[in-house]
């Protein structure tokens, strides 16, 4: 069977995250909402293969200039098969024809592989946000999708 790529809904999200047990803290459809109310420009991703969803992702709009990579995740069924390159892939594709210059992203010491991805292709850590545990700091990453053209 393939897996299809698609926008998806907040709904089809939330399902997905209930299937992350990495996530501790299970959003809702009534909490992204919440994040996205007030966005000017959002996308909400997801793949899945036959009827089983295997991953998500949403960001949005902060400024004219850059969109923000917020909140993704790929179901334990589908790791190590391309899930998380291929959706990163189309929301890069998709904010970069949007006409936006920069994507940012945060994530987390404990999730290694999301550092690993983001920083093979091509994102550059711009800030870090010390937390405790340790486990529990944010990288901050930027990735420039196209020169900027201002004299």
């Amino acid at each position: 069977m393939t897996i299809i790529y698609r926008e998806g809904t907040l709904e089809e999200c939330v399902q997905v995250v209930e299937q992350i047990t990495e996530f501790v803290h299970k959003e809702t459809v009534e909490s992204l909402s919440a994040r996205l109310r007030d966005k000017p420009r959002f996308l909400v991703q997801v793949a899945e293969e036959g009827e089983q969803l295997l991953g998500f992702k949403i960001g949005y709009q902060l400024d004219s200039q850059t969109f923000y990579s917020w909140f993704g995740g790929v179901s334990s069924l589908a790791r190590n098969k391309g899930v998380a390159q291929r959706l990163l892939e189309i929301q890069e594709d998709w904010v970069a024809e949007q006409g936006y210059q920069y994507l940012k992203v945060k994530s987390r010491n404990q999730f290694p592989s999301m550092l690993r991805l983001l920083i093979k292709n091509g994102y550059l850590i711009e800030n870090y946000e010390a937390r405790e545990p340790l486990l529990e700091s944010r990288i901050h990453f930027v990735k420039v999708l196209r020169a900027s053209h201002k004299n």
